[in-house]
């Protein structure tokens, strides 16, 4: 039997989210089913109640996908109870292109990533400038305060 994965991130806001983590990982917002103009008219089809889609829900995807198929795809539910602690997991997006690329050449590389995220929304949590390890990453939030590494 065949598998997929979807990862499900709740939110406050998904079409904020969608923005925001189809950039950090290249991703690109998902388009409504064939014959349907919207998520929301695709879902009014399949015979989700009126009352069962939030203001706005459908009429701008919710969901990102990997243009090239090999990611998994991405929702992002919206939730009324706002983030209450740290993620029990994170993203670690690798910019840097692992230990086998120069410290150099990775600190440029995650630098880069880390400064092109915040003007997408993101804020950093601290830097770690690790020479004598070999490590330099960030730790970041995204705009709902997710915690993810840059590396």
């Amino acid at each position: 039997m065949e598998m997929t994965v979807q990862l499900t991130i709740d939110c406050a806001d998904p079409q904020r989210m969608v923005a925001f983590w189809a950039e950090a990982l290249g991703y690109v917002p998902e388009p409504p089913p064939a014959g349907h103009a919207t998520w929301r008219a695709y879902w009014r089809a399949a015979g989700v109640p009126e009352d069962e889609l939030p203001d706005g829900a459908g009429d701008i995807p919710e969901s990102i996908i990997d243009p090239a198929g090999r990611g998994p795809r991405v929702w992002f539910q919206q939730v009324p109870e706002p983030k209450a602690a740290k993620n029990r997991w994170h993203f670690d997006l690798k910019a840097g292109g692992g230990r086998d690329v120069p410290l150099d050449v990775r600190v440029q590389r995650v630098t880069a990533t880390v400064e092109r995220l915040v003007d997408a929304g993101a804020t950093v949590l601290r830097i770690r400038n690790e020479p004598e390890t070999g490590l330099y990453a960030a730790a970041m939030h995204d705009p709902e305060g997710n915690e993810f590494d840059v590396v």
